[in-house]
């Protein structure tokens, strides 16, 4: 039994690392993105269409890494066209997002029909497990790349969001526009830049699905994880770092099902792949009446329009 248990906790320490990525990139997106005052519920068309035009780039050129930067460019073409729709009057943010989303998802099945079968080079792993001769746990420590870059990159926001002029901005944006516009901020200008950039990471995060984890292209892809980071980020309080925490806790529960099936268990399989959603659900519903939270959202994000 105890080596059982052995088994499944480095089962999911490989299946946490390796499932948050994708979660890690979208909600520090949507991070960014909601910290300028805007929602978008959209970024599960640029992780979908991310993941389709890295695969590929990275098939008709023969570098990964070149599909990596067209997944994290498709991110922001979506990304800003969300951001120009929503600068116009009397346009509702999670109208848009739902619309996009169903953009991005509709232009990756359509244009990447031909990318099912192929092969394409995919991205390395830095095997960090290797001395410690236990072949279970050298496997689980195969770590992307893309891993530690999304980790630096919470470090980098939460910094910037307090230290620089350009953190106080998108902040202020984000918690009154009014105040940003006395300021002589321009409103739109910084949310469409933060939306834009948002999209940018949504698409990195694609990039991970189709050429690392689980590696292949096809349409059932991302299974909702765009929209699962939004759950995230509310879990996480907008925090950068947090939500590396955050969406490991989300890659643990999507390891699960993997790891008791691997020693074994499979009666109840497709209940515990369902973990990750329902825990979604139960973050929804503690944060609706969570008072840190309410506290702690941009005051842009509660208004009406």
């Amino acid at each position: 039994m105890d080596n059982a248990l052995v088994t499944v906790l480095i089962a999911m320490l490989g299946g946490a690392i390796r499932v948050s990525t994708p979660f890690m990139f979208v909600a520090l997106g949507e991070t960014l993105t909601e910290k300028s005052g805007r929602i978008n519920l959209g970024l599960e068309g640029n992780l979908v269409l991310g993941a389709m035009v890295a695969y590929a780039v990275s098939y008709l050129s023969g570098n990964a890494w070149l599909g990596v930067l067209a997944a994290g460019g498709s991110g922001i073409f979506l990304g800003a066209l969300h951001g120009y729709i929503c600068k116009l009057p009397r346009v509702n943010d999670i109208a848009v997002g739902i619309a996009m989303m169903s953009f991005g998802t509709g232009l990756a099945f359509f244009f990447g029909k031909p990318f099912i079968q192929p092969t394409a080079p995919r991205l390395d792993a830095i095997p960090l497990g290797d001395w410690t001769g236990n072949p279970a746990l050298a496997q689980a420590l195969q770590v992307n790349p893309l891993f530690f870059v999304g980790i630096a990159l919470a470090v980098f926001m939460f910094w910037a969001f307090r230290n620089t002029r350009w953190g106080l901005i998108v902040r202020m944006t984000g918690d009154s526009a009014a105040s940003a516009k006395a300021m002589g901020v321009s409103v739109d200008l910084v949310r469409f830049l933060a939306t834009a950039a948002g999209g940018f990471l949504a698409g990195i995060g694609g990039a991970f699905l189709s050429l690392y984890y689980p590696g292949s292209w096809n349409q059932g892809l991302s299974s909702g994880q765009g929209l699962m980071a939004v759950a995230l980020v509310i879990f996480a309080r907008w925090d950068p770092i947090k939500c590396i925490f955050a969406a490991l806790l989300f890659g643990a529960a999507g390891a699960l099902g993997p790891s008791l099936q691997s020693i074994g268990i499979s009666q109840g399989y497709y209940f515990f792949n369902a973990a990750p959603y329902i825990l979604t659900l139960i973050i929804m519903i503690i944060s609706a009446g969570s008072k840190a939270a309410a506290r702690d959202v941009p005051g842009e994000l509660s208004i009406t329009k």
